[in-house]
């Protein structure tokens, strides 16, 4: 292995419902690899354009034997998982997931494991890192000491269409023209696109086999996060920031900050903005001896800000950093179980005759919530929005990865992708902070005279007697809530404008 790099390789990537796993799978099919995904739910992928050209397995890094079964027959295992903003005993499931691993690429043979960590400072101790830089460092360790030759990649902020730090970034500078910010903001960072990230995970796969080490990526440029800011500023076309440093703006505080401006949710603004604190700059740039830089590579921050956001204005986001957060258990119940295994459910259903047909009314439903909107009483989404925010929920500012096409796991505002059937079903599980468990289905169905049924379901399955007095607390506004989004979804369907108003662009909530 990594005597001739135009060998196809038998590559296993974990985390391909991810950010970067999303992106690296078809960066191997096109360098010749074939890839095994592992998934703990194989039908969030079921809709990426590359599925039909890998194996994908049912599996889940904590179970020894699904990680076994996995990696029988690959030559190398990528290890792009992560307890980032899971909560507190997130080290400690990190440690033992990566041992698992280890243990199990070792008994299969496995040839080599890539890893992509965070670029952690010299001469700190491990004792003062934040914790998501202690455990990313201590990871990247146990791959090392294992018995199977390992590339660990560290990296600081990523930037690309869709990532967290990137989303962080974007919204923090376009949303605040001035701005009392953390201490942090002064601190060394040496941002990385997500492009060249991609490059040196893929060219890693052919490294020589003897190698074991770990290797700073990171772009040309360093700067401090206020430079970082100020030239998105000016990239993005905005008037420059006014930029107050206040000293008092603790990791905690600022994570709330950024939780109620941005869409990254509390408990991952935490994380990131801890690892701040630190100095984060490349020592060296050995990488390029085994995955040469072509001209123009690394690139720099300016050019990486330039190709984000094109994407976003193009709505061709791939992979987004909400695609891998599902709160949800895979042994929750489905509102489609027989006799409702989980116990009691509440619904709310309306159905309305609409003068289209059932394709128009499936490209209204399909292309709801982010700048779409929700269509009905925008106060009362807004005000719910909000609220989750206060209380550490993702809230509505998540939006959408594409403007009018949907895929299973998809972000959706405060809603995850949980079942698509093009053309017909949409459901939607509620990511919001409740006392329970909710969706929200939308059906496109043909009628009569070519014209098209609209079937709306809210449903909720409630946790303990506060679930109970939530569901009664709100049901005197479902008239307003969720007829007003039938009526309105209808009226859009048919071409007509909503009874009360035209919806304008932004949240038709």
């Amino acid at each position: 292995m990594g005597s001739d790099p135009t060998v196809g390789l038998h590559c296993l990537v974990t985390g391909a419902t991810g950010y970067i796993g999303g992106r690296l799978v078809p960066e191997l099919l096109a360098a010749g690899h074939r890839v095994r995904c592992l998934a703990r739910t194989p039908e969030k992928l079921r809709d990426y354009p590359w599925i039909g050209d890998v194996e994908v397995v049912r599996g889940d890094v904590k179970d020894a034997a699904s990680v076994s079964a996995a990696l029988q027959g690959i030559d190398v295992a990528y290890y792009l998982v992560h307890g980032l903003g899971t909560g507190r005993g997130f080290e400690e499931t990190d440690r033992e997931c990566a041992q698992t691993f280890a243990d199990a690429a070792d008994s299969a043979g496995t040839r080599r494991i890539v890893y992509l960590g965070g670029l952690t400072p010299n001469g700190v101790r491990p004792q003062d890192l934040s914790p998501h830089l202690r455990s990313r460092a201590e990871v990247g360790e146990i791959f090392l000491r294992s018995s199977v030759p390992s590339v660990v990649l560290r990296a600081a902020v990523v930037i690309g269409s869709g990532s967290a730090s990137f989303e962080m970034l974007r919204y923090l500078t376009e949303r605040l023209p001035v701005m009392v910010t953390p201490s942090w903001v002064g601190t060394r960072i040496q941002p990385i696109a997500v492009r060249d990230v991609l490059r040196y995970l893929t060219g890693s796969a052919s490294i020589p086999e003897s190698l074991n080490r770990a290797f700073d990526i990171g772009g040309p440029d360093v700067m401090t996060y206020e430079e970082m800011m100020r030239r998105y500023a000016e990239v993005a076309g905005l008037p420059r920031r006014l930029i107050v440093r206040v000293p008092m703006l603790t990791p905690r505080l600022s994570s709330h900050w950024i939780g109620l401006i941005t869409p990254v949710p509390r408990a991952l603004a935490r994380p990131l903005a801890e690892s701040l604190r630190h100095e984060v700059v490349c020592d060296e740039h050995d990488i390029a001896q085994y995955v040469p830089d072509p001209p123009g590579a690394p690139l720099g921050f300016d050019r990486a800000l330039e190709l984000a956001l094109q994407r976003v204005r193009d709505a061709q986001v791939t992979t987004r950093w909400s695609s891998a957060t599902l709160p949800g258990a895979p042994s929750d119940p489905l509102p489609t179980d027989p006799n409702w295994a989980g116990g009691s459910l509440y619904t709310d259903k309306r159905q309305l005759a609409v003068d289209c047909s059932p394709a128009a009314l499936w490209r209204v439903i399909e292309g709801i919530g982010g700048e779409n909107g929700w269509y009905s009483f925008p106060l009362a989404w807004a005000v719910r929005g909000w609220l989750d925010r206060l209380f550490g929920g993702v809230g509505l500012r998540r939006g959408r990865r594409d403007a009018e096409r949907l895929r299973v796991g998809d972000s959706l505002d405060f809603w995850r992708v949980e079942e698509i059937e093009a053309g017909r079903l949409l459901r939607l599980r509620a990511e919001m902070r409740l006392p329970g468990l909710a969706w929200l289905e939308l059906c496109a169905e043909p009628a009569p005279g070519g014209r098209a049924r609209y079937r709306q379901r809210a449903l909720f399955h409630p946790r303990g007697l506060l679930g109970h007095l939530y569901w009664w607390s709100v049901s005197p506004f479902h008239a307003f809530v969720f007829g007003g989004m039938a009526r309105n979804i209808a009226h859009a369907a048919a071409g007509t404008p909503p009874a009360r108003r035209r919806h304008r662009r932004g949240r038709r909530s």
